[in-house]
């Protein structure tokens, strides 16, 4: 998985990855800028999660404290000691939101196995075998049962966050109007282990009307920068 050289401080980026119809090429593309000083969002101006976070208001969480059982959003958790393995939820998060896995705790952006940049809700499934679960201006995250329902399924969802298929949203087809200029992106996934193409079912940067179709065995369904979504079929 080709990584992008990033400041030390912290490593903020995210891929989108793009599977053509020809050959399903994977293609990344970096939607998080380079940070300075520590605060800054992925559009290289300082965010409001920066500037909570050198005030130590946990980077976007305010004074929110975590559910027993659950992570602060902001912070590097040891796997195994800190956390135990499983799949974790996040919801109601702006822009500023940041996650990684990783295989060790050296910081180097060889060491990230997965990452990503979130906006509303987010799932992520941490391995055994992973070392580091880093979160920065996150809501709290809570570890979710395999299989749980986070509520009835519905049939219209805002075009930023993350959805568990027949959970959180029902299968079928669904249409987003009115996008910009690649600014939508969607994601069907078979897994919530963001690890490149593996996890990937199909995916698509969209530009005016977008249309996918949700089937009853995806796992979940990602989608930033694009308009509310309503089923149609």
């Amino acid at each position: 998985m080709s990584q992008h050289s990033q400041p030390k401080q912290r490593n903020w980026f995210a891929r989108h990855k793009l599977l053509t119809a020809a050959g399903a090429l994977v293609v990344v593309v970096g939607i998080g800028g380079a940070l300075s000083g520590g605060g800054d969002s992925g559009d290289g101006k300082a965010s409001a999660a920066g500037q909570a976070e050198k005030k130590g208001q946990g980077g976007g969480e305010g004074k929110e404290k975590a559910a027993k059982g659950s992570l602060k959003g902001s912070g590097t958790y040891q796997v195994g000691s800190d956390l135990e393995p499983g799949t974790y939820r996040s919801l109601g998060n702006k822009l500023g939101c940041y996650w990684e896995r990783a295989k060790d705790s050296s910081g180097d952006p060889d060491a990230i196995l997965a990452n990503d940049n979130v906006i509303g809700a987010s799932y992520v499934t941490v391995k055994a075998g992973d070392k580091i679960f880093k979160t920065q201006g996150c809501k709290s995250w809570e570890r979710v049962a395999e299989g749980e329902a986070a509520g009835s399924p519905k049939t219209e969802m805002p075009g930023n966050g993350m959805y568990k298929v027949g959970a959180d949203i029902a299968p079928g087809t669904y249409k987003s109007a009115g996008n910009k200029q690649d600014g939508c992106y969607w994601e069907r996934a078979k897994d919530a282990l963001h690890e490149s193409a593996d996890s990937i079912l199909a995916n698509d940067n969209v530009t005016g009307n977008a249309v996918v179709t949700i089937a009853p065995g995806d796992a979940y369904f990602k989608t930033t920068g694009c308009s509310d979504w309503k089923k149609t079929g």
